[in-house]
């Protein structure tokens, strides 16, 4: 499809942080190109695959992680910027990396980081996505981090909407390489957000389902979601229960992304660059008012059916309460980081919270249960639920 001309342009990038020199050997892509390949490539993307989305730890295989979220992200953002003429390797990028952030144990994890860091300048994990891609990975001999982008981290700075009070780990970037929190990001970046809704509105069903800790009467309580079922099984009427639930999670999806799409198309109209969409004062790419509406009803009732369900609040505790032990563990005795870290240490607060906090929040699920077994000398239990 022909770019549209309020689409994000590779050619006319603000470029990088760090300049870079091109001799021509790694391949023609463009710059947006080259970020999608750099976030693939690191090791904190591929420390995804074991990282909780919605079940801890799971020992079932089918059950998603953030890695593969991720991905399911990255195709539903694929298909939506094309069809509006945007950018997709950038919507690509940002769709990616927009969890590369996260701590073990998903939101739990999340909020023991916070708990610990509060005298350091808290956590988030969004920043801390930021931080880890531009900081804290560094594949390079000559310059840090992997050195992505403006618009990828604006994106993925700016994806939920302007930011007014940055944490100190996202004001840090945007100090040395400023990417004007105070505006919209592109439209490239809105396109991401709302794929990851889609995404994890419509895949948690399935996995929550699979566990049974939602059962298909309950969900069949929203009246939009009956209306796809029963069609669903009006149209394959010898297909089993388990086809037809998966057919209803493709149904769903496909009637967001296509709302989507007409939506962005109307909302759109008029804009004749990217940098209107930033100065546009208000988010151009979403649902619309009717399925906008059903999306909030669908997310009350995962939250009040899945995620606060008593067994993931209970799993979540003895989560938080690893993660606030290893945290604890390190900062105590700092021998217990392994030599690379030990040795870039820094001995003073909050530079020495925030650097256990980056070895921590690097983590997997595993590889945190491993270290609190290597510290505490038992394995905690509980952790998984599925």
């Amino acid at each position: 499809m022909e770019r549209a001309p309020y689409a994000a342009d590779p050619v006319n990038s603000r470029g990088r942080e760090f300049p870079e020199q091109r001799d021509g050997t790694r391949g023609p892509r463009t710059e947006f190109q080259r970020d999608r390949d750099r976030i693939i490539h690191s090791i904190a993307f591929r420390r995804l695959r074991s990282k909780t989305q919605v079940f801890i730890a799971p020992d079932g295989d089918h059950y998603r992680t953030r890695l593969t979220h991720s991905l399911e992200v990255a195709q539903i953002g694929r298909v939506i910027a094309r069809a509006l003429g945007l950018d997709e390797d950038l919507t690509e990028a940002l769709c990616l990396a927009h969890d590369i952030g996260h701590p073990p144990f998903g939101h739990a994890g999340e909020a023991a980081l916070g708990h610990a860091m509060m005298q350091a300048g808290g956590y988030d994990h969004n920043a801390q996505g930021i931080r880890t891609l531009a900081r804290i990975e560094n594949p390079y001999c000559d310059r840090q981090g992997l050195n992505l982008t403006w618009e990828t981290l604006e994106g993925m700075a700016k994806h939920n909407g302007p930011v007014g009070a940055p944490n100190w780990a996202l004001a840090e970037i945007d100090r040395a390489f400023p990417l004007e929190l105070g505006l919209w990001p592109s439209l490239e970046a809105q396109i991401a957000a709302i794929a990851d809704d889609i995404a994890y509105d419509n895949h948690d069903i399935d996995d929550g389902l699979r566990a049974g800790f939602l059962e298909l009467d309950d969900l069949l309580e929203l009246d939009f979601v009956a209306d796809q079922f029963r069609a669903v099984e009006r149209r394959f009427p010898n297909a089993s229960r388990d086809q037809h639930l998966r057919e209803l999670v493709r149904t769903q999806i496909g009637r967001m992304v296509n709302d989507v799409i007409a939506q962005t198309q109307q909302a759109a109209a008029g804009y004749e660059s990217a940098d209107a969409v930033r100065e546009a004062g208000k988010q151009i790419g979403g649902f619309s008012e009717g399925v906008a509406i059903e999306e909030r009803r669908l997310k009350r009732f995962m939250y009040d059916r899945l995620y606060y369900h008593p067994e993931q609040i209970a799993t979540a505790e003895r989560a938080r309460d690893v993660m606030a032990r290893l945290y604890a563990a390190f900062s105590q005795d700092a021998s217990l980081l392994p030599d690379a870290w030990l040795a870039n240490l820094p001995s003073n607060d909050p530079q020495r919270s925030r650097h256990i906090a980056d070895f921590i929040a690097g983590m997997t699920d595993r590889f945190a249960i491993d270290q609190y077994a290597r510290i505490y000398g038992r394995i905690p239990e509980g952790l998984s639920n599925v």
